[in-house]
């Protein structure tokens, strides 16, 4: 009987101490969250773009010959982010910028925006120029036109030939500034055919001048 009693009195503490522990809130409890609901989709979510949006830039024939369209779609083939457009712009920069720094005698320019055979042949001109105490006093005054005439994939190398229909007042000056030719009051109209070139790869997305010729 004594026995019963200490395992009841036993029984009756250790209730009460779990009582004091588990029944009572502190404050600091968290209550579970009720799941939340999914947040509606965006209308039009899930719908793939129209093909005309999806698919690569589409060959712009105004500023494309027909005869360069399939080089062209090679090149997009390759380098998705190729856009005829906004190449020529790019173009039509670089134009300006190796002409300007060929006649200025700029090679560290040239040397960043033309290839190698390029490059010799222009600081060829320049150290002849220098050689003869001659300078160029020219002035871009308006480019026309320009038009892929030419494109081309070579491997992992593209290829896009543009012709520049420009304006050009061209004067040739001695060492004591004497004009021996032109006038810069005449603009001469310029027709040349460039051909720029990259690695459809490479991090660099600069195009680099690989070939300069007159247009026929």
């Amino acid at each position: 009987m004594t026995t019963i009693v200490i395992l009841a009195m036993v029984f009756l503490f250790v209730a009460f101490r779990l009582w004091s522990v588990l029944g009572r809130r502190t404050g600091h409890e968290q209550t579970i969250a009720r799941p939340a609901e999914a947040a509606p989709a965006p209308i039009g979510a899930g719908r793939s773009l129209p093909d005309n949006l999806s698919s690569a830039p589409a060959v712009r024939p105004a500023a494309v010959e027909p005869r360069a369209e399939a080089g062209v779609r090679a090149i997009q083939a390759t380098d998705g982010s190729f856009d005829p457009a906004q190449f020529l712009e790019g173009a039509r920069s670089a134009y300006r910028m190796i002409l300007e720094a060929y006649w200025r005698g700029d090679v560290d320019t040239l040397r960043r925006l033309v290839e190698d055979d390029v490059f010799d042949a222009f600081s060829a001109a320049i150290e002849e120029r220098k050689a003869a105490g001659e300078t160029l006093d020219n002035r871009l005054v308006s480019i026309e036109n320009a038009v892929i005439e030419q494109a081309r994939m070579n491997g992992q190398m593209a290829h896009v030939t543009v012709r520049f229909d420009a304006d050009i007042a061209a004067v040739t000056r001695d060492a004591e500034g004497n004009v021996l030719a032109g006038s810069l009051s005449d603009a001469v109209p310029t027709h040349d055919v460039w051909t720029f070139s990259r690695h459809v790869r490479a991090d660099d997305p600069n195009w680099m001048l690989v070939e300069t010729d007159e247009a026929a």
